[in-house]
């Protein structure tokens, strides 16, 4: 009976041992940026076309080729003039210079506009929610956007959720980096510092809790 209370012993000793271990593995991970800290300089954030976007072409003079577009799963559009125009990618404005370019071979001087509604965005700037979350999804990213603002886009954690063990996948210089993210600490105690700043892109990976 003594030889295996000492053997129960140690191997409860053993799990904690192990799940300490886990848990400090996830928080060794560095804290994601906020403002003050980014060395990506997102105040020069443009929005750009995506599958899924509407666009409203306007040209002036030309009501016949102006119109409402929706841009194709391909990242194209067609209009009554040109055919299978690339648009996903553009800003709207760099968009517009483009179609000057195509519209001016049937069109003399012509003079366009391109506004956006729907507002997907390209894959490669959406930022993605997945694991313990409300609603888990792709959302597109709004310049300023902070963690506070993708958590009330996905309303917020489920009861099976470990938010202070959350990840933040981010892109930097070309490198895939993780970040630790504390999402008990900002959603239900509003600890405002942990208000981190999130970039076109990034991956939001929350995990559930081991009771």
């Amino acid at each position: 009976m003594k030889a295996s209370r000492i053997a129960q012993l140690l191997i409860a000793v053993a799990a904690f041992t192990a799940l300490n271990a886990c848990t400090s593995s996830g928080n060794s991970l560095p804290q994601a940026t906020t403002r003050a800290s980014l060395t990506t300089n997102i105040d020069d954030y443009v929005y750009l076309i995506g599958p899924g976007d509407n666009l409203s072409i306007f040209v002036w003079r030309n009501p016949d080729v102006s119109g409402s577009f929706l841009v194709r799963p391909d990242g194209m559009i067609t209009t009554s003039l040109v055919e299978d125009i690339p648009v996903s990618g553009k800003t709207p404005t760099a968009l517009a210079r483009d179609l000057e370019q195509e519209l001016g071979k049937y069109i003399r001087d012509p003079i366009v506009t391109v506004s956006v509604s729907g507002f997907n965005g390209p894959f490669s700037e959406q930022v993605r929610v997945i694991g313990e979350a409300s609603s888990p999804r792709a959302i597109s990213y709004a310049e300023d956007m902070t963690l506070l603002d993708l958590m009330i886009q996905v309303g917020g954690l489920t009861e099976f959720a470990d938010g202070d063990g959350a990840k933040l996948i981010r892109v930097v210089d070309g490198v895939q980096k993780e970040y630790s993210v504390k999402l008990d600490s900002l959603v239900k105690e509003g600890n405002i510092v942990d208000n981190v700043d999130i970039l076109p892109g990034d991956i939001l990976i929350i995990p559930e809790a081991w009771f």
